[in-house]
């Protein structure tokens, strides 16, 4: 079955990095855009960067743009989310998932195509 396990979250100072990793299972990684989620305490689940299967090619929220970086390793079923120069309203539970490749080709937005989450992993930013 569908799965998604994040891992890389901590505890950082602002201003401090982070990378994340998540490892997909039970479909080929390479055929479908990814993307990155964040759930900020108290608000709702936002994408806040994808990437595109083809060429990779990605898009990003204008709160974390020049700050993160999203790739992708079809080999290790991996993608990941170099986090840097961190503020405490980078801080939430971060989860990875399918993105609707139509979407982020002409709006670069970034909109999960299905229901199945990980359990994310928690990043906190604080000093």
């Amino acid at each position: 079955q569908v799965q998604f396990v994040e891992s890389g979250g901590g505890l950082v100072q602002p201003g401090g990095s982070l990378r994340l990793s998540c490892v997909v299972s039970g479909f080929s990684l390479r055929n479908y855009a990814m993307g990155w989620f964040r759930q900020a305490p108290g608000k709702e689940r936002e994408g806040i960067s994808c990437i595109s299967s083809s060429d990779g090619s990605a898009s990003y929220a204008n709160s974390v743009k020049a700050r993160f970086t999203i790739s992708r390793d079809n080999a290790k079923n991996t993608i990941y989310l170099q986090m840097n120069n961190l503020m405490p309203e980078d801080a939430g539970i971060y989860y990875c998932g399918k993105v609707d490749p139509y979407r982020l080709r002409n709006y670069g937005s970034c909109n999960k195509v299905d229901g199945y989450w990980g359990q994310g992993t928690q990043v906190t930013v604080s000093s």
